[in-house]
């Protein structure tokens, strides 16, 4: 049970750091809707699934052991977060009689955006090693890791969930809709820092 809270705590305070994965829920739902970053919510929570399975199957050690993997890793969560970010950049503005963007966000695409932003973060592998090798116990069994890893997936939905949920209450986007334009592309500027600076992270 103390292993289990350990857990709890210590992935509560890396998911709710403002990071590619806040803003990117941010993003979807204050620019597009609350069904947008609830998917992009999901999006995420599927991908900390993906990354505790390889950890848990070694292809987690692999990856941060391995000069290529790791900077082929770090690229494309780089390229993906600067690619979001140009896409906010050049959005058109809206009408401010409406709510509802010109181009709506589908499902998919929202869920796709969420999975790969946390899919493609290197940080993320390394937290999951890190969570595995020195915070779990070698001799804890096999189910009660994966319940660990279901567990921090949880919590990342939850918490973006509610982001989505919060932001997207219509008194708030009422107070965005004039400046819409501008928060896309202040959003969009904010990605493409954060991709740079995935980019710029290094292997230790």
């Amino acid at each position: 049970m103390a292993e289990w809270i350990t857990v709890f705590v210590i992935a509560s305070l890396v998911i709710i750091s403002p990071g590619p994965n806040f803003f990117i829920t941010l993003r979807n739902s204050l620019v597009h809707s609350r069904r947008a970053g609830v998917y992009t919510a999901l999006g995420l929570s599927i991908a900390d699934l993906i990354h505790m399975t390889y950890c848990l199957i070694g292809i987690g050690v692999v990856i941060s052991q391995s000069i290529l993997a790791f900077m082929l890793l770090k690229w494309l969560g780089a390229i993906y977060l600067v690619y979001i970010g140009i896409k906010s950049l050049r959005t058109k503005p809206q009408q401010a009689s409406t709510l509802q963007p010109e181009v709506a966000l589908n499902n998919r695409s929202a869920f796709r955006m969420g999975l790969f932003t946390c899919l493609l973060n290197p940080k993320a592998t390394l937290f999951y090693l890190a969570l595995f090798t020195q915070i779990i116990q070698p001799n804890t069994p096999l189910w009660v890791q994966i319940l660990y890893g279901v567990t921090v997936a949880g919590i990342e939905f939850g918490w973006f969930a509610c982001v989505a949920i919060t932001m997207s209450q219509p008194v708030i986007q009422r107070r965005f809709v004039s400046i819409s334009h501008w928060l896309d592309r202040l959003m969009g500027a904010i990605l493409i820092g954060l991709g740079l600076r995935l980019a710029l992270i290094q292997k230790d």
